[in-house]
């Protein structure tokens, strides 16, 4: 049972109205941008707002329609649009936010929550930067006073007709707008934020002067309930859909969980969050809503204004259900350039400019990973973008730890600092016909193919016996494994003596149970490290020390 804390009452009364005021135009902007209309937007904003308030796991979090989640529901209009068979089926659209809603319950209840951050910051930054490109694209042509393209693509194209018969009314009320937002005094937003003051003077100015495109009519009233429909041609295109909400708007709500923990000195329940969210996105669905998921600005205003539970986030939503009850017809009166100049501020927002600042100040292929997955997500698609960036990412940071796993010491004698006097000694008298095989940490199959490599080219340099040093693996994978078979088998066959050490039971039962150790016999294996350098200076016939038995 969730229980409500009212110990904050004045201060989450005051930071949800607060916030409710600074949702009212993105949400109507998201709701226009997303392709769904106006009151879609508002609709998201009340059930993903109330619902994910009410059961997810930051006490603070304001949530509504978001630029990446407006921008996959634009995209899968226009899929939807453009396909033959399914005639403009706006329909599809709310299913996929619903099973959007599924997939983020699913991910809360499996604990899944902790992974989603493991998305490397790159990627993040790329694709977060990219909505915010695609945004700002997107309300070119509404900014013109024209209606917006579909895609991305096609809004580019269309600028040169759009710029050539511009409506000058709606260009100068849209640059307004974008000038207020951008430069409201801090002053003043205290009691009115500057996109809800870009609204209202943007508004006002349009119906003094006229001519400028506008909202038209708004349904106002409670929302209907909408079965969810889908079929054979239609599943892949909304099951995709869903599954990019899914997981962008988990993301988006998790990194504004972390800004929110860092305002309020708490620590947010992933989990709980992916469920609440998930919650309110099905309820989103189920009554004609935009998607969303939690909202940083909003929820900075929020805290910043003295909410801090989740009573804040509920009392927000339910502000905007009585604007949704009362004003609808006054919202009518709206121009899309407007709202194109609100949400040219959002995109500005979005866009990642304090890493852009700073990329190329840190490593290449980070700022290289952010500019494919900038690109990607512009000119191709979301879930493209991120699969590319995390595998891209993924290979980046395999290699980097084959590179640290292999710390293969080419010259014996590097092994000194950490060599006992005895084995020093022994390092002396073999010289370079030893060679030992230092590893840094667990072996993996990006590890295997560089040992197999860096053994044969030390058996043809001429070293007489290899030592290979587990002492700092903990464990080693099945492409490893049979990397130390291959190496063994090479050195036996050239008649070289091959010696392991220091293995613990993990990696000497993987080498067993995978008959990787076929090759080797028990006698190849040791204790120590010095114990494995004994037997070199038995095996290559120096009579002049004492050997210590194998263990």
């Amino acid at each position: 049972m969730i229980k409500l804390d009212t110990s904050n009452l004045r201060g989450d009364i005051y930071g949800g109205i607060t916030a409710g005021v600074v949702a009212l135009p993105l949400a109507l902007a998201m709701g226009v941008a997303s392709g769904l209309g106006p009151i879609a937007g508002m609709y998201g904003a009340i059930f993903v707002g109330f619902f994910a308030a009410l059961f997810g796991g930051t006490e603070s979090q304001i949530s509504g329609p978001t630029g990446p989640m407006t921008v996959v529901a634009a995209g899968l209009a226009a899929s939807i649009a453009a396909h033959p068979d399914l005639m403009g089926n706006t329909s599809l659209i709310f299913t996929a936010i619903m099973l959007a809603g599924l997939f983020q319950i699913v991910l809360g209840v499996f604990k899944l929550g902790e992974l989603i951050r493991l998305v490397p910051y790159p990627v993040i930054s790329g694709f977060m930067s990219g909505i915010g490109g695609i945004i700002i694209i997107l309300q070119i042509s509404p900014m013109l006073g024209h209606d917006a393209p579909a895609g991305t693509l096609d809004a580019l194209f269309y600028t040169p007709t759009a710029v050539q018969s511009a409506n000058p009314i709606a260009l100068l009320i849209g640059i307004l707008s974008l000038v207020i937002a951008l430069k409201w005094p801090a002053a003043l937003g205290k009691y009115v934020p500057g996109a809800l003051a870009a609204l209202i003077i943007g508004t006002l100015l349009s119906l003094i002067v006229g001519g400028a495109p506008i909202l038209g009519d708004i349904p106002s009233g409670l929302p209907t309930f909408r079965m969810p429909t889908i079929d054979s041609i239609s599943f892949f295109i909304v099951a995709e859909a869903a599954f990019v909400l899914a997981l962008l708007g988990s993301i988006d709500s998790l990194l504004t969980s972390l800004v929110a923990d860092n305002m309020t000195r708490t620590r947010h329940n992933s989990n709980k969050e992916l469920v609440g969210q998930g919650i309110g996105n099905l309820f989103a669905g189920m009554f004609g809503g935009a998607p969303g998921a939690g909202a940083t600005m909003r929820t900075v205003v929020n805290i910043r204004t003295g909410g801090k539970t989740r009573i804040s986030g509920m009392l927000h939503a339910l502000l905007l259900l009585a604007i949704v009850l009362g004003l609808g017809p006054y919202a009518s009166y709206i121009p899309n350039s407007v709202l194109a100049g609100i949400l040219v501020k959002v995109g500005l927002d979005i866009i990642d400019w304090s890493y852009i600042k700073n990329a190329h100040r840190g490593p290449r292929w980070d700022l290289a990973l952010m500019a494919i997955v900038v690109i990607l997500t512009i000119f191709v698609d979301l879930i493209t973008a991120v699969g590319v960036g995390v595998v891209l990412a993924s290979l980046a940071f395999v290699k980097q730890v084959a590179n640290d796993q292999m710390e293969i010491l080419r010259d014996v004698h590097s092994v000194r600092h950490s060599a006992s006097s005895r084995e020093i000694e022994i390092l002396d008298i073999l010289g370079d016909k030893v060679q030992v095989f230092d590893f840094g940490g667990p072996l993996s199959f990006g590890a295997a193919a560089d040992l197999g490599h860096h053994a044969r080219s030390q058996l043809e340099g001429g070293a007489h016996a290899i030592i290979m040093d587990f002492e700092r693996v903990p464990r080693l994978d099945v492409s490893a494994a049979l990397a130390v078979e291959t190496v063994a088998r090479d050195a036996k066959q050239s008649g070289r003596n091959i010696f392991l050490c220091t293995m613990n039971e993990d990696v000497e039962g993987t080498l067993s149970a995978l008959e990787a150790d076929k090759h080797l016999d028990k006698t190849d294996h040791f204790k120590t490290r010095e114990e494995a350098l004994e037997a070199a200076l038995r095996a290559l016939g120096n009579p002049k020390m004492d050997v210590v038995q194998p263990a």
